[in-house]
């Protein structure tokens, strides 16, 4: 067996990256920047009032001043600001010249044309200087995956359309005779196909573009037919089949069609039977079946290749620490993944442990990560965890 170390840089290799496209702005939150971009403009592009107030030349209690104009964001006064003098001004609006601080408007008496500075007054110019927060020219490096915070970034640097990496296309397969569809009736020996839909969710999720490929069935000419559906897939992950069982026909009918295989058999678990390769122009992925190692192998495996493939780096998913609020016993021989579930006090193991509980994995908001042969574990020692 190889480790889970082992079993991502062996991923890691079949990775191939993806081509750029542009988009408009509105559609580039969640996707990854290509190249660095750059601001069109400096922002703020003028001095800028910080609060509702008065513009004037100096500020002490006790100065009067005629009020001799007025500016607001949009509008600006155009004239010059001399001593005795102050302008209405608004947040948002250019300073005027000649003024050299604000005045806030709680600071002020005003009767009629006049304002008088009052005792109150709190020294500060509530001006935001011309490109305080960025100038032309600035720019936001790539790779990166852009958030709400980037777009309003852009949109303010004059940003109309983004580079990105296009999504990576991914066609998931789920296979077993024993599998219906979610909302129809399973036969008696039947259970419902619920790996590709989780699978999917976490796709989505990662910026690719997942796709439900019919069921294959447990016979070569069904793997065959539905392989044959995949067509422009950047990724094809297959759920089930990938074992060495006599119903296991994955690797056959895939090599048939000309997959370049490695098989893997990894020590971890849930999970130990990997399978990838390349199919045609896709890298291929085969999961267990088992519908908790499936997607641990998705959080594991699926999810750093996906980042891998639009250039966010090659590494395995990030981990944290955490104590312990119950003791754990010895790990044995295989990287454990223990669902897990974290309070203020750490992080507590839970009792059932099996691969085949869903209803655990839904509870669940991390995963332990137990080395081989870890010796047992304490309350407060401190384990390493996934986030889910």
């Amino acid at each position: 067996m190889i480790t889970v170390s082992e079993a991502l840089d062996r991923l890691f290799s079949l990775v191939e990256p993806l081509g750029i496209e542009e988009v408009p702005l509105l559609g580039a939150s969640g996707r990854v920047l290509a190249a660095p971009v750059e601001a069109m403009r400096d922002q703020p592009p003028f001095a800028a009032s910080a609060m509702d107030g008065y513009a004037v030349t100096d500020a002490r209690p006790g100065m009067s001043f005629d009020v001799i104009g007025e500016a607001a964001a949009g509008a600006r006064f155009d004239g010059l600001v001399g001593a005795g003098q102050a302008v209405r001004i608004f947040t948002g609006a250019p300073v005027p010249e000649g003024a050299t601080t604000v005045v806030i408007q709680e600071d002020i008496d005003r009767d009629g044309g006049r304002i008088t500075i009052t005792d109150r007054f709190s020294r500060g110019d509530h001006i935001r200087p011309a490109a305080g927060d960025f100038r032309k020219g600035d720019r936001i490096d790539a790779p990166r995956r852009l958030g709400p915070q980037d777009i309003a970034l852009m949109a303010s640097m004059n940003i109309a359309r983004v580079p990105v990496i296009r999504r990576p296309k991914v066609a998931l397969i789920s296979t077993g005779d024993e599998l219906v569809m979610p909302g129809e009736q399973p036969g008696p020996d039947q259970i419902i196909a619920s790996n590709t839909f989780g699978l999917h969710a976490l796709l989505r999720d990662l910026g690719a573009e997942p796709r439900l490929m019919p069921i294959a069935r447990d016979t070569e000419t069904s793997l065959r037919n539905v392989f044959g559906m995949v067509d422009d897939a950047d990724l094809v992950v297959t759920i089930g089949g990938a074992s060495v069982g006599d119903h296991d026909l994955v690797a056959k009918v895939a090599g048939d069609m000309g997959l370049d295989r490695a098989f893997h058999k990894v020590a971890m678990r849930p999970g130990k039977p990997l399978m990838s390769g390349r199919l045609g122009n896709a890298m291929m992925i085969g999961l267990p079946g088992n519908p908790v190692s499936a997607m641990v192998c998705g959080y594991v495996f699926i999810a750093p290749v996906i980042r891998a493939m639009q250039g966010l780096g090659r590494e395995a998913v990030s981990r944290t620490t955490a104590p312990l609020v119950a003791p754990l016993e010895a790990n044995g021989l295989r990287e454990h993944y223990m669902r897990a579930r974290l309070g203020p006090d750490g992080v507590s193991a839970f009792d059932r442990q099996d691969s085949s509980l869903l209803s655990i994995l839904g509870e669940a908001d991390a995963l332990i990560v137990r080395p081989p042969h870890d010796p047992p574990r304490n309350t407060g020692d401190i384990v390493q965890i996934v986030r889910l």
